[in-house]
């Protein structure tokens, strides 16, 4: 399995999760070989998205695809890493 770690700064928190719940996860799921996602809420108007895929393929495929849905965030980073454990 690999993941697209995404990194951004949030700039309007409410817009940003309407944008995240209603757009990005949407996408997220009909991506092919798409195992499940979490987005997190980090201090100081940062959030962090791990999407993780069923391979590399998958991952690097969407990897080239990501970008901010709105105005809400800015994506700061994006990168495709092996996933080496899970539970």
């Amino acid at each position: 399995m690999h993941a697209v770690v995404v990194s951004v700064t949030v700039h309007d928190r409410e817009v940003a999760i309407s944008e995240l719940n209603e757009q990005v996860v949407p996408r997220e799921r009909s991506a092919p070989g798409f195992v499940a996602s979490y987005w997190i809420a980090l201090p100081n108007g940062k959030g962090r998205g791990t999407i993780v895929f069923d391979g590399e393929a998958a991952a690097q495929a969407v990897a080239t695809q990501v970008g901010a849905p709105g105005e809400a965030v800015t994506i700061d980073s994006v990168e495709v890493c092996e996933v080496v454990a899970h539970a």
